[in-house]
């Protein structure tokens, strides 16, 4: 057994997992950081940091084939996928290092390895093995579990990882094919963004969705151009489709689907359509990654694989020992994963003391989510539908990009920003924007959610001109019909 004694393990250095360990260093806690594979886990190597390298690439070639219209004159484009590969990989790799030199600037203890808590309590520490080139042993006063999801391998799709792949198989390092027809199933988040990654550098692409709507979480306002652009792009998105199984012919990949309406004892007699591509992309669920930690032996719950945790504290039933991040089955978004690490710090050096840092409850009514397709999509609080369906009577407020200086001078006119605010208090409770750089315009109104501001706070707030962010001023004056670029009926005296 080691005879180094560490305040805190992490085991999983995926966005929750890395930042934790930081965060703990910050307060003075000696800390061991446990992974498996590769720093920045999933988010960096296979999913969020690479799709958005490869988003970047695609959308410069979208701006190159209008490049005419800002008096460019471009002969030829060649896409060049195995290019833009080289330089995903790139930015993955030195981000990857650089998280390895912030680790070791903040002297925490990196291990590569499988982390396993097999033994102890929160008042003697726990122990735990970490399976690697070198098998080590090692004990923490605290332990915080942040091992994240993997695809989910659903039996019914066959997966083999050569036709039929999940997000990781096309995001490995050496994918440098586009495939003259791929089908995608699954037309979420995930799937959205690889069909406009894919259909830009030459891909025919159908995507096959069991809900009647693609990115059914996002409002059908913000929908409906996204669908609208995709046609454009040749991306064929077939909704309501039950995909009842997928094979690899050899040359290429077959779908049998039915209605997703025809219940599941009727399939075996109901229509079938069959569709054929060259590839296979499953874009569907992910599973949690709980197995092997030694959860069982230590009383710790899972549901289907999730960890049961204290939705407050994120402590797990075993005192001592907490789980963050996807592994939890929560809101499975990198940056609620690094939120939640902060308040499992808090709450584990806290528990330990002598730390200066207080306990920490968490606080999930305000989590802005990201689509990198194009245009972006970006979103913050209430829907309509869920505002209704929480009792919450609601005004609108709508800005177009077509109505806003700086977006026209870019060439970027497309989509628009919606605000909802309380009808008596005008208090912000919700956005959703479809345009150029909607992410971070919504970055702005998750902070004055944050903060309970009202429509008339952002819009007594001077926002410099020309830019992007005035969006964000006319969409909140459009809510009581103050907008000055769009004509709009006041509802107020």
């Amino acid at each position: 057994m080691s005879e180094t004694l560490y305040d805190l393990a992490i085991i999983g250095a995926g966005p929750g997992g890395y930042h934790a360990a930081i965060r703990a260093a910050q307060y003075g806690a000696k800390v061991a950081l446990i992974e498996k594979s590769k720093l920045g886990g999933t988010c960096l190597n296979w999913g969020c940091i690479p799709t958005k390298a490869l988003y970047a690439s695609a959308h410069l070639i979208e701006q190159i084939r209008e490049a005419e219209e800002f008096g460019v004159e471009v002969s030829e484009i060649k896409p060049n996928f195995a290019k833009a590969v080289e330089r995903k990989n790139k930015v993955v790799e030195e981000l990857v290092n650089g998280i390895g030199q912030l680790e070791n600037a903040w002297k925490n203890d990196v291990y590569k390895g499988f982390g396993k808590v097999f033994g102890g309590d929160i008042n003697s520490g726990f122990e735990i093995s970490i399976q690697g080139e070198k098998d080590v042993e090692i004990m923490a006063k605290r332990v915080i579990i942040a091992t994240g999801s993997s695809p989910a391998l659903i039996p019914a799709f066959n997966i083999d990882h050569d036709k039929i792949l999940t997000s990781d198989d096309i995001l490995d390092p050496n994918f440098k094919t586009v495939p003259e027809k791929l089908l995608i199933i699954g037309a979420g988040v995930i799937g959205c963004e690889f069909a406009n990654i894919f259909a830009t550098f030459g891909s025919k692409v159908t995507m096959l969705e069991f809900l009647p709507s693609p990115i059914a979480t996002e409002e059908p306002m913000i929908v409906k151009p996204l669908q609208k652009k995709f046609e454009s792009l040749g991306i064929e998105i077939l909704t309501s489709m039950n995909v009842i199984s997928v094979e690899n012919t050899g040359s290429g990949v077959k779908a049998i689907t039915c209605s997703a309406d025809v219940p599941r004892d009727q399939i075996d007699g109901a229509e079938k359509s069959i569709f054929e591509a060259d590839l296979c992309l499953v874009s569907i669920g992910r599973a949690k990654e709980s197995e092997f930690l030694g959860l069982e032996k230590l009383g710790i719950e899972t549901v289907r694989g999730a960890i049961k945790v204290d939705p407050k504290t994120l402590e797990t039933s075993a005192k001592g020992i907490y789980a963050i991040g996807d592994v939890t089955g929560g809101i499975m978004l990198a940056h609620v994963a690094s939120y939640e690490g902060d308040v499992a710090v808090a709450n584990a050096l806290a528990s330990i003391g002598g730390f200066p840092v207080s306990e920490m409850k968490t606080d999930y009514s305000i989590v802005p989510a990201t689509i990198f397709t194009s245009p972006n999509i970006g979103s913050v609080g209430l829907r309509r539908k869920m505002a209704k369906d929480h009792g919450i009577d609601v005004i609108m407020g709508q800005f177009p990009y077509q109505s806003l200086g700086k977006a026209k001078c870019m060439g970027e006119e497309d989509g628009f920003l919606m605000v909802l605010a309380e009808k008596n208090t005008h208090r912000i409770v919700g956005a959703s924007c479809i345009g150029a750089e909607a992410p971070e315009l919504i970055s702005e109104i998750a902070l004055a959610m944050k903060h309970g501001l009202s429509v008339h706070d952002v819009g007594e707030t001077i926002h410099s001109h020309p830019t992007i962010s005035e969006m964000v001023l006319e969409a909140c004056e459009a809510v009581v019909g103050k907008a000055i670029h769009k004509k709009g009926r006041p509802i107020f005296h």
